[in-house]
């Protein structure tokens, strides 16, 4: 298993003056010493509209200036948004063609079509094309990296015969990954034939093991991938922080690990008030939103501790010890590749860099043997 440094770039309130600015300079610091530590990849979001949750919503400008410090961490879109006004896959194509060739093919290519009403409603987006959009935009986007010259007629998108370009480094492609969250979705993941970023948010490690049952049975039923190759890497996800001590590591991240998961859940939840708006009462692929929007209703979501969290391990926090030990369960459900949140909301940059240099020192050497 390999570890990923994965960001949404939160900006906690107050917005004091500089605290963008400064935000975006410690991720790619944290990038810099992260290649230096011996982590594979980092990987960010494309969010908009998620105010304090994430400022993260053109990232392509980032993964530049992370291509221009580094020579070896590869570079994971987490994700490229394709539905439908969120990008084009011919723009998105040349985007990552461009990144793949100035990082000297280094990216990793992810995909997702977007879960939060402030997004979907934003752009004017209808929850029930998200999926298909998500289909289509993958195919185009291949076709555009793999012909000289290419035309498409699709459901939503339609180009006439052009040369696009330019054409990544990486021969086909980079890998491509999708990301989803509910069970039904990582089996759809599966049948695409493309990587699995399966992105459940505090649920202990062994939560990921029917998620990536579905994903393999998806896989067993897929003749055709999506890709010129199929990927098969499992990626997921889990929020982070290593320290000296136990006592110093639940400290540090008691406020943020409990407000991520319940903002998160919150702005999910709303995705199901919206889709009923639209006068649509089954909420298609979207049906975990419901899920979400009873615990908030509830009042569930309110009593979401650090105590849960810690004791679930429902976020690998602790000394490298105990941080080892939950890795290792990340390991046996079946995951490749680890994302680590290590900001959920409001971590100090230097408790960062420390939490990457133990993680860099004491976890990831006992995964290289």
């Amino acid at each position: 298993m390999k570890f990923a440094l994965f960001y949404e770039i939160p900006v906690a309130r107050p917005w004091t003056p500089g605290k963008e600015h400064q935000a975006y300079k410690d991720v790619i610091e944290q990038c810099v010493f992260g290649e230096e530590m011996g982590w594979h990849s980092m990987w960010s979001v494309e969010h908009h509209f998620l105010e304090e949750f994430s400022h993260c919503s053109n990232p392509e400008v980032l993964y530049g200036a992370v291509a221009a410090r580094t020579s070896e961490l590869r570079i994971g879109y987490g994700v490229r948004l394709t539905p439908r006004p969120y990008n084009h896959p011919v723009r998105t194509a040349e985007s990552v063609a461009v990144l793949d060739l100035i990082s000297d093919g280094r990216v990793e290519f992810g995909t997702g079509r977007s879960a939060t009403r402030l997004e979907l409603e934003g752009f004017g987006i209808d929850p029930r094309d998200t999926r298909k959009m998500l289909g289509e935009a993958i195919d185009h986007i291949v076709g555009c990296w793999t012909n000289d010259e290419y035309s498409f007629d699709g459901e939503f998108w339609s180009m006439p015969p052009r040369r696009v370009l330019p054409k990544p480094l990486q021969d086909p492609h980079p890998p491509i990954w999708s990301a989803t969250t509910s069970i039904d979705g990582h089996y759809e993941v599966g049948k695409m034939g493309v990587g699995l970023l399966s992105f459940a948010v505090g649920v202990p490690p062994e939560d990921l093991i029917p998620r990536v049952e579905a994903y393999r049975r998806g896989q067993s039923e897929c003749s055709t991938p999506k890709g010129a190759f199929r990927n098969e890497r499992v990626a997921t996800f889990t929020m982070a922080h290593c320290a000296d001590s136990n006592e110093r590591a639940f400290a540090d991240a008691e406020e943020s690990m409990v407000w991520y998961p319940r903002h998160g859940s919150k702005i999910i939840g709303e995705t199901a008030d919206y889709i009923r708006s639209l006068e649509h009462e089954d909420l298609g692929t979207y049906h975990y939103a419901a899920q979400a929007a009873e615990l908030q209703k509830s009042g569930a979501l309110d009593q979401l501790d650090f105590n849960y969290i810690r004791d679930s391990a429902a976020a690998m926090v602790g000394d490298p010890d105990r941080c080892l030990e939950i890795a290792k369960r990340y390991e046996a459900a079946g995951c490749d590749l680890l994302f680590c949140l290590l900001n959920p909301y409001d971590m100090k940059h230097d408790d960062v860099m420390h939490s990457i240099e133990l993680i860099g020192k004491h976890l990831i050497p006992e995964f290289s043997r």
